[in-house]
This record gives structure tokens, C-alpha cells and sequence, in this order.
């Protein structure tokens, strides 16, 4: 338990809560499991199980947990935790061995907390599931640690094009066909600028935002072919001729005046209100917005597109879900994710309230079927180059403000583009740290 601890310790210390472990000692109370045979299903037999979520997941959690009160006699006990302290409250409950049943985790911090032993291994269960193979595997793998497996998914988040099909048929284009390179990308949103509309916009982006730009921008190279960083997530390869050709297009748009001025200081607070309120052309999206956003704007959809042609990717973002280390209730606890897995949960509950599906063989549903739009987002969702990137120190190499991934974006579009070989090193430096 002990070395637990410390892997708590190192792993939450590299995300800048060393205070918040640092009030917290107990280290005496291994999570012990229920006994006996595990099985595909796992327990139903009447547990109060507790599962903590962050808040921007609330209205697919609730829905979710609802269901499964409703067909269980187990019962999920849900809390929902603002945004910002679910870190700092995932970390103060580790080091008091006072975690919940179960709790999800932004995807990209997930190797950071399996290597911090925070999850309950769920190999042999993830194998008995007759789907396994069919289930995400970006976030399959991003919640692998030394060939076991700690998470399986529990909301995805996509990235995708968005365009305004009214602002495109103003400017002559096709408004039922969005970019399919980033040429074409560049041609609409240059289009849509010359319009010449008042506060309307070819594109906007996240420019001091180093998640919303990993989330848009990383599938712009998978989609070319190209990968970010090596396999172990210790070197960044965003110096390759598809990342070059990323940044040359956002350069040669900001040149051109067709990047809203408000990019250039976004920090991803208002990144997307642009385009809900109409003013913008065409932009890459989170697609679970893509409710709230055709309440004002006809929406098109389509995958992120590469250097050439083909079928584009996204970032496989969202959260994984897992058995935390504290729990005395595995079987239980694994009975609600095998459930979570279930066509009952992925279409009745995902795809009826508009949420993509964890699994490939359920993307052709019926709820699919209605919107061509969300049949897009679930097929690109299973395409092979659509990727969850694995790295131990993803938050402080890109998410983090001030990040080196943020620097080296804001010289691409704004600054010296000279300094990108010195850039991608400083990002190569915080990875291998």
C-alpha cells in the first residue's frame, strides 16, 4: 500500500496538487474486494455504490445512473464535482484511501492515474465482456499500465468540423459539404471572410488554449498520416511535414483576416460561442455540442480533415470510468460498468440523448439513423486514425497554461515560426520528464 501511496503522491504532485496529499497520511486500508467468482455480469444484489464525475459530464451521467437505478437493485449514488477542484479532490481522497467506488477521469489524465495505481485492475473482467474487442480502444489503451487494464470508456467527447450552412450558401459554397482538406478548410473560411458580414468570421480557434488546440488540431495530423508524439509519449513529433502544414494553414487564415480577433487570447472559456451565436463560418467543434448548437445555426458536420482526402479523424476525448483502489465493493461496482457497456445503457440511454457510443458494433443505431449528422460523428469515431493520445505528463506538456505546446501554437500562428524545432524540443522536454 505503501508504494501506492507514493505512486498517488508522484502522479498527483505532477499535476501541482502536492498540498492536497500532503494533509492526507492513512495508509493502512488497502481497497479489498468482495469475494468470489468474477463473473461478465458481476453483483447485483443491493449495494449502495458511490461514483464522483466532473461537472461537464453531468447531464449524460445523471441519465445514466438513473437507468441503472431504475433496472438494478444496486444503487449508484451519484456527485457531481465542479470542473476545476475534481483534481485536487480526486487527489485529497487517494491519499486518505477515501475514494469513491468508482469515478471517471478526463481520458488524458488516465495513464497518469493508473500509473498512480488509483484503479482496481479490470483485466480478467474486460475479457469475459463478449464485446470487448468491439469497446473504444483509444480509451481502452489509454487506461492500460504494464498490460493491465484499469478503465473502460464512459462518455466519449469527438472533435469534428462544424460549418454554418447559411453562411456557406451566402459565400457560394455547397452548404451540405464541408472541408475535406485542410485546403478546402482554408478556401470556406476565406470564402466566408470575404463576405464582408459585420463580427462574422471565417474561423475562430482556442489561441492560448493548449486543450482546445490538441483537440482540434492533433486529428489534423493523424489525419495526414502523421502521428504527435512517439509510442511511449516521451518525444513530440509536432514538427513533421503534417504539423507544418497545420500551422501554415492557421498562419496563411490569420494573414488573410479570417480568424476572429478574439482567438488570439482564447483561453477555451468562450471558445465556442461564435460560432452558437452565428458568426462564424467554419471551425472545428466539440461534437456533444452539436445539440446546443443547431438551436441557432444550421449545423454541418464532418470529420477533421488532413493534408489529402480520406476519412478524416477526431480526438477520442471524454472520460474513462474505473473501480478505484479504495472500494470493498468490486463485483458490484464492475456489475454498473459491465451494464455501462450494454446496449441498454450505449443506445438507450447514449445515443437517445444524443451521446456518441462507446462500442463500434452498436454506431448503426436507431437513434444514428434519424441524423445523418450523429451517424457521421459515430463513424468517425471507429475510423483508424482517429487516436486518444497516450502520455504520463500530457497536462504539463499541453493542457497546462503556459504549457510548451501553447507556446509553440501561438509562434505558428502568431509569432516567430522559425522557433518551431525549438519548441517541439521544450515539448519533448516536459514528456521525457
Amino acid at each position: 500500500m505503501r508504494s501506492g501511496i507514493r505512486r498517488a503522491v508522484a502522479a498527483v504532485a505532477a499535476l501541482g496538487l502536492v498540498a492536497a496529499l500532503a494533509a492526507c497520511g492513512s495508509d493502512d486500508a488497502e481497497g479489498s474486494s468482495s469475494s468470489g467468482a468474477i463473473t461478465a455480469e458481476g453483483v447485483d444484489d443491493g449495494s449502495e455504490l458511490t461514483l464522483w464525475t466532473r461537472a461537464p459530464l453531468e447531464l449524460q451521467a445523471k441519465a445514466l445512473v438513473d437507468a441503472y437505478n431504475k433496472s438494478h437493485k444496486n444503487q449508484v449514488k451519484l456527485t457531481i464535482v465542479p470542473n476545476d477542484d475534481y483534481v485536487a479532490k480526486v487527489g485529497a481522497a487517494a491519499g486518505s484511501s477515501n475514494l469513491p467506488d468508482l469515478f471517471a477521469a478526463d481520458i488524458v489524465y488516465v495513464p497518469n492515474w493508473t500509473k498512480a495505481g488509483l484503479f482496481s485492475d479490470l483485466t480478467e473482467q474486460i475479457g469475459l465482456l463478449p464485446y470487448a474487442d468491439k469497446i473504444n480502444q483509444g480509451h481502452i489503451t489509454a487506461g492500460t499500465y504494464e498490460d493491465q487494464k484499469f478503465v473502460l470508456p464512459f462518455v466519449l467527447d469527438l472533435s469534428v468540423i462544424f460549418w454554418n450552412k447559411a453562411l456557406y450558401k451566402e459565400a457560394g459554397l455547397d452548404p451540405e459539404k464541408g472541408p475535406a482538406t485542410l485546403d478546402e478548410f482554408k478556401q470556406h473560411a476565406l470564402a466566408i471572410q470575404k463576405l464582408n458580414k459585420k463580427d462574422t468570421y471565417g474561423t475562430y480557434f482556442g489561441g492560448n488554449c493548449g486543450g482546445c488546440n490538441v483537440f482540434t488540431w492533433f486529428p489534423m495530423i493523424w489525419a495526414s498520416g502523421e502521428d504527435v508524439m512517439d509510442p511511449e509519449g516521451t518525444k513530440s513529433l509536432l514538427d513533421g511535414p503534417a504539423a507544418q502544414k497545420v500551422y501554415s494553414t492557421w498562419r496563411e487564415l490569420q494573414e488573410g483576416g479570417a480568424i476572429a480577433p478574439g482567438s488570439k487570447d482564447e483561453t477555451g472559456a468562450t471558445w465556442v460561442a461564435a460560432f452558437q451565436e452565428g458568426k462564424i463560418g467554419v471551425m472545428p467543434y466539440p461534437a456533444t455540442l452539436l445539440p446546443t448548437a443547431s438551436k441557432t445555426v444550421d449545423v454541418g458536420v464532418a470529420p477533421i480533415p488532413g493534408t489529402s482526402a480520406g476519412g478524416g479523424s477526431t480526438f477520442i476525448g471524454g472520460d474513462g470510468i474505473g473501480i478505484s483502489k479504495d472500494s470493498k465493493k468490486n463485483q458490484q461496482a464492475w456489475n454498473f460498468l459491465s451494464w455501462l457497456t450494454s446496449e441498454a445503457a450505449q443506445v438507450d440511454v447514449l445515443a437517445a440523448n444524443n451521446s456518441t457510443v462507446a462500442r463500434t458494433d452498436l454506431a448503426d443505431n436507431e437513434f444514428s439513423k434519424k441524423d445523418p449528422r450523429v451517424a457521421t460523428v459515430n463513424q468517425v469515431a471507429a475510423s483508424p486514425q482517429s487516436k486518444t493520445p497516450f502520455a504520463i505528463n500530457f497536462q504539463q506538456a499541453f493542457n497546462a497554461p503556459g504549457s510548451p505546446w501553447v507556446t509553440l501554437l501561438r509562434n505558428q500562428v502568431y509569432g516567430d515560426a522559425g522557433a518551431l524545432a525549438g519548441d517541439n524540443s521544450a515539448v519533448t522536454g516536459v514528456l521525457g520528464q
